[in-house]
């Protein structure tokens, strides 16, 4: 099964955690919606965001009883070319290098070409920047690619973004 994870934070110091599960890349709708939420939650810190979400997405990892192949982030796995952790690699050794991870990020970083794909989906001029860990990031970037819809961004991953910033 395939986790597509992404957090929303409102003004009170609650996070929304919603994750998506669906078996097969290009599946239009998820198996299941899986959804949590965590108070008190560390404080913004530039270059350091893991800090503040990789606490919110094992919570809902412990929630999940069925084996994940893979787990998408909104979000980068290196934030530079000198292999700077991002909040995937920090994910990929929390859960002790088993699970592959998938960044898709939307905004590109200025010093981080190597260690992302650009994939074009639909007719799109923007890419998404796709990068990760556990597997190849070509492969990666093709699995993204091949996600339902017809737009820059896949429909399930849209579906994710929606339910994540429904009303906490």
């Amino acid at each position: 099964m395939i986790l597509a994870v992404d957090v929303f934070y409102n003004i009170d110091n609650i996070a929304k955690i919603v994750g998506v599960l669906f078996e097969n890349w290009d599946d239009p709708t998820p198996k299941e919606t899986v959804i949590d939420y965590l108070e008190n939650i560390a404080p913004y810190e530039p270059g350091s965001f893991y800090k503040r979400e990789l606490p919110c997405i094992l919570k809902l990892l412990f929630r999940i009883t069925i084996e994940i192949d893979c787990i998408i982030i909104n979000g980068y796995v290196y934030l530079n070319d000198d292999n700077k952790k991002g909040l995937g690699a920090y994910l990929y050794d929390s859960l002790e290098n088993k699970i592959p991870i998938i960044g898709v990020a939307k905004t590109s970083f200025h010093d981080n070409k190597n260690n992302v794909v650009e994939v074009f989906r639909g007719k799109s001029e923007k890419p998404l920047y796709i990068s990760a860990i556990g597997t190849d990031k070509n492969q990666a970037a093709q699995y993204i690619k091949e996600m339902h819809g017809e737009f820059r961004f896949p429909s399930l991953l849209k579906q994710l973004d929606q339910e994540t910033k429904k009303t906490l």
